[in-house]
């Protein structure tokens, strides 16, 4: 069989053809934001917390092996090749059709499961904020009745396009920065009032060597840390994204890495690792750390971070729905994805695709498990698919053609490297639970089965739409 060609660095030009008619919306400030938004992940401080005292080497390792070498390379692909679609695009010039076809399969099915979790969060949010509702969130037919309400809210925000969903994300990203600076500085206010014996946010433990810590280092590093390229799927909407994007990683990613830190600490100080929610571990920090005082500051800073949570999977569910949107300017998708809003000039039926699936997979989640597993499962299902479009991320540096023009210097192959191995880490234990489950082994069997059965699933999609193309 032939070897599939590798489109070339001028096809580029067709991709900034097609991305003329998109509007440019997104200002440098709005990108920084959005970085904010992406990467800095409530989900995981519970996952974090899990680590107990150790977290903070962890983190450090983290930021060391993943974090940086990411930034970096985003940073360098994104100004070779500022290209709505992103990482999606990223791949295919580096690798052929195939592999990127694969790439955006694996980041449309991890959108579309992350997203899925909207109503099992915002049910346990409002309990949290309103003890009175606190049922809610054990009671399925109010997440699915949450899930429908949300995900139709979220297909509209995405169809009326960034020129007020941008808005929305902006407030989003303000809004975790208010929660966790409240969430940081409580244990120095029960510490100065006599209301807390001891708190070190910088405590140095080591972790001990076991598959539950690698388990939760991998977690913690590559679903925490990850989404620094996830802007760059709007490249096409942003206002000179060549240089901003890359400005808004190196704006905003120290800032991230010391707000995971210390908030992780500030969670410890309430909350103990075989206690935390994993679901909602920030809001039971606040309530346990304003006790009755927090009758108002509570409910407030709670709905702050469910805002937060909202505009961010607005922000993903926007992403996803233009990954279809390009692969159909590149004929790898009927162009029925590709079609734009007359007025708004974004892609409706994608979205409408897009919304469809997400919703199907918060009802399957629901499933024959409690609330916790479905949480669970769903976000290892979706970051599994994440972490193997990281692989290809992280290859095009080290084994992209030299002919292409892509590959850097030895340095950067290095951070690469290393950023790979982190990546491969975390696919490689993602069966492995962090949580309490009736059955580990079972569990394991969905993960893998899954993950696997859904790559087998876009691989021969790719595969048809290709003979039908070749037979026309």
């Amino acid at each position: 069989m032939a070897t599939e060609p590798i489109p070339t660095l001028e096809t580029t030009e067709a991709i900034q053809s097609h991305s003329a008619s998109l509007r440019k919306e997104l200002t440098l400030l709005d990108l920084i934001l959005a970085q904010v938004l992406l990467v800095i992940v409530p989900d995981f401080f519970g996952t974090a917390v899990k680590a107990g005292p150790a977290h903070v080497v962890l983190w450090l390792s983290a930021i060391l092996l993943f974090f940086v070498p990411l930034a970096f390379v985003v940073a360098h692909l994104n100004r070779l090749m500022p290209l709505e679609g992103g990482l999606y695009e990223w791949a295919r010039l580096a690798f052929g059709d195939q592999i990127g076809f694969l790439v955006a399969w694996n980041l449309w099915l991890f959108i579309m499961l992350y997203v899925a979790v909207i109503g099992l969060v915002t049910t346990t949010f409002v309990g949290y904020a309103v003890p009175s509702l606190a049922w809610i969130a054990d009671n399925k037919w109010s997440v699915l009745a949450a899930s429908v309400i949300l995900i139709a809210a979220q297909m509209l925000l995405a169809a009326i396009g960034f020129r007020l969903g941008k808005w929305f994300n902006n407030a989003g990203s303000i809004a975790v920065l208010i929660t966790v600076a409240v969430l940081i500085s409580l244990p120095l206010m029960n510490l100065s009032n006599g209301t807390a014996a001891a708190f070190h946010p910088l405590r140095l433990a080591a972790p001990p060597l076991t598959v539950f810590t690698l388990s939760v280092f991998s977690k913690m590093t590559f679903g925490a840390l990850s989404g620094f390229e996830y802007v760059a799927i709007f490249a096409g909407e942003s206002r000179n994204p060549a240089r901003n994007i890359g400005r808004s990683i190196l704006i905003t990613a120290p800032a991230i890495a010391l707000i995971y830190i210390f908030t992780t600490s500030a969670i410890l100080a309430y909350v103990s690792p075989d206690a935390v929610d994993v679901i909602g571990p920030i809001p039971q920090a606040l309530r346990r750390g304003f006790g009755n005082l927090g009758a108002v500051i509570v409910p407030v800073a709670i709905f702050l971070l469910l805002g937060n949570y909202l505009s961010t999977f607005s922000l993903y569910f926007s992403g996803s729905a233009r990954l279809p949107m390009t692969a159909g300017w590149d004929h790898l998708l009927p162009a029925w994805f590709s079609r734009l809003h007359t007025r708004y000039k974004t892609p409706v039926n994608s979205i409408l695709f897009l919304g469809g699936a997400t919703l199907a997979a918060s009802v399957a989640a629901l499933i024959g498990v409690g609330e916790q597993e479905a949480y669970e499962l769903l976000l290892t299902w979706g970051f599994t698919f994440y972490g193997l479009a990281y692989l290809a991320l992280f290859a095009i540096p080290l084994l992209a053609p030299k002919a292409r023009g892509i590959r850097p210097g030895i340095s950067l192959r290095v951070a690469a490297a290393s950023g790979f191995l982190v990546t491969l880490l975390f696919v490689l234990l993602s069966i492995f639970p962090v949580i309490e489950v009736e059955s580990q082994s079972r569990y394991s069997i969905k993960i893998a089965a899954v993950v696997l059965g859904a790559d087998l699933l876009g691989w021969i999609i790719y595969r048809t739409s290709q003979q039908k193309r070749n037979q026309t």
